[in-house]
């Protein structure tokens, strides 16, 4: 059960991505579409218990009354946002979160394998990862265009272990929500989360550790994360 590869979620974990990234992409897209729908921090902390963009933006179109329509206006407004959030992305308007860049140089030079889990698109997914892990770091990136089904399937996961074609005992999942933990327990894996703003409170009962962040309350290293999955695998033995 050695730690050969970790496995990070992309959204909120790599990067915060979601109150002033992907929230103001969608308020961007709503205008573009002449919907008069602004979603404040507040209100997109509360549609995030919905996974997949496309899902939250029909789930408040038929809170607003939108009714049949509210499917075939959610396809649309979704396209737009992906677009803008990508332009945001490829300007380099989003970085990595802090912390986030030692711990990669500590892993490659380990001689760990870093791999990307997660159910976001493939068009914005693969210049955030090379942005803010960089190039070629990543052997593995599994998105939502691979997958069938969002977390807290652990679809992408499962699919990730199987292009490293390793089990799950020697690999570590990063997480920063109960959906992603879901989702990567759901595939076997211990799972380290790293919390943000937006996820700090939820529940996460069966994580194999919980953290503030990659800095806090000091530099998360490759050791750590060993020991994160050590202990949790010797328990379970």
């Amino acid at each position: 059960m050695v730690l050969q590869a970790v496995i990070f979620d992309v959204d909120g974990t790599l990067a915060d991505t979601e109150r002033n990234g992907h929230r103001l992409a969608f308020n961007d897209a709503f205008a573009k579409h002449g919907l008069d729908i602004v979603w404040t921090p507040e209100v997109y902390g509360r549609l995030l218990a919905i996974a997949g963009g496309r899902r939250r933006i029909t789930h408040d179109l038929r809170a607003r009354g939108f009714g049949t329509r509210a499917g075939r206006l959610a396809e649309d407004v979704h396209r737009t946002k992906t677009a803008l959030f990508t332009m945001r992305v490829l300007n380099g308007a989003i970085c990595a979160r802090p912390g986030l860049s030692k711990l990669i140089v500590e892993l490659h030079r380990s001689g760990m394998r870093v791999a990307i889990a997660t159910t976001g698109r493939r068009r914005w997914v693969e210049p955030l990862v090379r942005h803010v892990v960089g190039e070629g770091v990543a052997e593995v990136i599994v998105t939502g265009d691979d997958v069938d089904r969002l977390k807290p399937d652990p679809e992408a996961y499962v699919t990730a272990l199987d292009r490293l074609a390793l089990p799950p005992e020697n690999v570590l999942a990063v997480e920063d929500s109960a959906i992603g933990l879901r989702a990567a327990r759901g595939a076997g894996l211990a799972t380290l989360v790293v919390t943000n703003g937006y996820t700090v409170d939820q529940d996460f009962t069966g994580a194999a550790a919980v953290r503030p962040g990659f800095d806090r309350p000091g530099q998360l290293l490759a050791e750590s994360c060993r020991d994160v999955h050590d202990r949790w695998w010797a328990e379970r033995a």
